[in-house]
């Protein structure tokens, strides 16, 4: 694959992917029939599984200029306003992985949204080839995204969500999402992005105007950013400067990289998968919106 100029640095890091090891997974058709897309390589038979219990599930239909948005939601059952944190998915549209990390963060005790921002590509998650994928998620503007999360935080709202208890979640090219979000919406209490890529390439510019660097003198909220050592396609380095753009701005923001850790460790169905980085990840994502008051 080329350089950054003309390939996003997620695709990088998903298209170099890991050693496959010992452990088992699905076949094709059981991976499609749980509900995980197949663009994203094997299906590991031991992904993580969240049931309902306790909560309130389901997919709703979300007004945007364009026409409904599908998206999914889980909150705890009989809560009262409770906070609202947006899930924004990888490349890989809505499929079980992020719907389970929904239902992970309603047990919390969440209102998590996940909207399928890319509804008007189509279908995302039935498709099975990569390549096929990176043109059209590669189309989706800045300024539309943010007005589906927009609409998706009034959604929440409306529900009965706590919508001054905002916070964002996102991976892979959500963690990116992360970012831009935060740089936009005054409302947003923090975030956290996994493995969010910093440094678009040039020939986004039309659709991303500003990459993750460029809007770090325009963020509105605390994000802590959660990275790989060993990710293809991020290199540390970014992060570093990443980190001091934030810092010369006065912006207050965390990271934490995990040495051996690649792109995508938190993806429990995926070969990259790092059970250690993820654990220890999805702890400091508690702390950071415990810190910022989004969960109590």
């Amino acid at each position: 694959m080329g350089g950054h100029d003309h390939v996003a640095s997620d695709f990088i890091g998903l298209v170099r992917r890991a050693k496959l090891s010992r452990r088992r997974f699905m076949t094709a058709s059981a991976a499609a029939a749980a509900g995980y897309t197949l663009a994203a390589g094997p299906v590991n038979a031991t992904a993580i599984t969240t049931d309902s219990k306790g909560l309130e599930t389901g997919t709703a239909r979300i007004e945007t200029a364009e026409g409904a948005m599908p998206a999914y939601f889980a909150r705890p059952a009989g809560t009262k306003n409770p906070p609202v944190v947006l899930v924004a998915m990888e490349v890989f549209g809505l499929h079980e992985y992020i719907k389970d990390v929904t239902r992970r963060l309603a047990k919390l005790g969440l209102f998590a949204v996940a909207p399928d921002y890319y509804f008007r590509q189509g279908d995302l998650a039935k498709i099975s080839d990569i390549q096929q994928l990176m043109p059209l998620v590669n189309s989706k503007p800045d300024a539309q995204l943010v007005a589906d999360l927009d609409a998706t935080v009034n959604w929440a709202k409306s529900q009965g969500g706590d919508t001054s208890r905002l916070g964002i979640i996102g991976f892979c090219r959500g963690g990116r999402t992360v970012w831009v979000y935060c740089a936009s919406n005054a409302n947003v209490k923090a975030g956290v992005a996994f493995y969010g890529s910093l440094v678009d390439p040039s020939s986004q510019k039309s659709l991303w105007p500003k990459s993750p660097i460029e809007l770090a003198p325009e963020m509105k909220a605390p994000v802590l950013g959660l990275y790989g050592g060993a990710d293809q396609g991020i290199p540390v380095s970014q992060v570093e400067t990443m980190k001091a753009a934030l810092a010369a701005s006065g912006k207050t923001a965390e990271f934490k990289i995990y040495p051996d850790a690649p792109h995508g460790f938190h993806a429990d169905y995926r070969p990259s998968y790092d059970p250690d980085a993820a654990k220890d990840a999805w702890k400091k994502m508690e702390e950071w919106f415990r810190r910022w008051s989004i969960l109590s």
